[in-house]
């Protein structure tokens, strides 16, 4: 469908909750073109002088706020709201931290850590952690996703039928979108810039950037399936893969322990052949490591790997 407009949604028209009774922001015809200003996964909490100290007396109820929600005309329960990323434009700088009780590996890390990235707007040149490595960007919203059908407030932490907090890295520029509506309207909302993230997001944060975000959404009639799903046409790695990988294994009869031990594995392996402390090998998983599922039917141990990519140390 051909796009119908520009409309400006601004920094302070958040929410912290999915809620299918809250008043839409803005109502828009199918087509439209919506742009998200100034998008923050912290509330402001964290800014570039903040050190791990402020990462600890954060108030997680404001973390995750979502902007909308947006209503398109004509959405029904049944349909699917096609939202495709148009553009990204980064503030340059970014966060990444491991936040006590959060995060993969919360029972071996429960201190506080945050490593504040600075990188180029165009998002071209890999951002620099330290002098340890260089991450290629790639941005991205975590949180993409629409009112859910039942009353009430809702966290926007967990991912949902309807999307939410999915932090799928490759869900990024032109790719196609698919949310089931499930209230009338659709109610779209989005939050949680990332300007990189591993598949996986191990320790619980990506590159976490304050971002402005332009978005086209569209209508499938009839279109909406049990879950989100997402389509594109190019290729999702290549970024990463330059210069191949070091992968480590977890295998367990449990693939929650299997993906931590994958990690596990990767942060010694890390700590003996770079010299990275625990943290650091954490964090840097965190944002650029991909964890797959490399074996699921050979019963009773599953297999879980850890592939970081060797780039991030050119």
């Amino acid at each position: 469908m051909a796009n119908l407009g520009y409309r400006t949604i601004h920094a302070e028209q958040k929410q912290q909750q999915w809620d299918n009774s809250v008043e839409p922001i803005m109502r828009v015809e199918p087509g439209t073109t919506v742009k998200f200003e100034d998008i923050d996964a912290s509330s402001g909490q964290i800014e570039p002088s903040s050190t791990a100290d402020d990462v600890r007396a954060m108030d997680l109820s404001l973390i995750n706020p979502v902007s909308g929600p947006v209503y398109v005309e004509g959405a029904k329960p049944g349909d699917a709201l096609k939202v495709v990323m148009r553009e990204f434009v980064s503030s340059g700088w970014a966060w990444t931290a491991i936040v006590p009780g959060f995060g993969l590996l919360a029972e071996d890390f429960p201190d506080p850590g945050l490593h504040i990235w600075r990188y180029d707007t165009d998002f071209r040149s890999p951002a620099a952690f330290g002098g340890m490595a260089r991450v290629p960007l790639k941005p991205f919203c975590g949180t993409v996703g629409l009112a859910p059908a039942a009353p009430g407030q809702h966290s926007t932490i967990p991912p949902r039928r309807v999307g939410g907090n999915m932090d799928i890295r490759d869900v990024s520029l032109d790719v196609e979108l698919y949310l089931p509506v499930e209230v009338e309207g659709a109610l779209f909302s989005l939050g949680d810039t990332h300007a990189a993230q591993g598949d996986g997001e191990v320790c619980g944060t990506a590159i976490e950037s304050p971002m402005s975000v332009t978005v086209e959404l569209d209508l499938v009639k009839d279109g909406g399936g049990r879950t989100p799903r997402f389509a594109t046409d190019r290729p999702v790695s290549r970024h990463l893969d330059a210069k191949g990988y070091d992968v480590t294994m977890g295998i367990e009869p449990d693939l929650m322990e299997a993906a931590k031990n994958a990690v596990r594995n990767m942060i010694d392996f890390l700590g003996k052949t770079r010299n990275m402390s625990a943290e650091d090998a954490y964090m840097l998983c965190s944002v650029c490591a991909d964890m797959r599922i490399s074996e699921i039917v050979d019963q009773p141990n599953w297999i879980v790997s850890c592939y970081l990519p060797r780039v991030v140390f050119d």
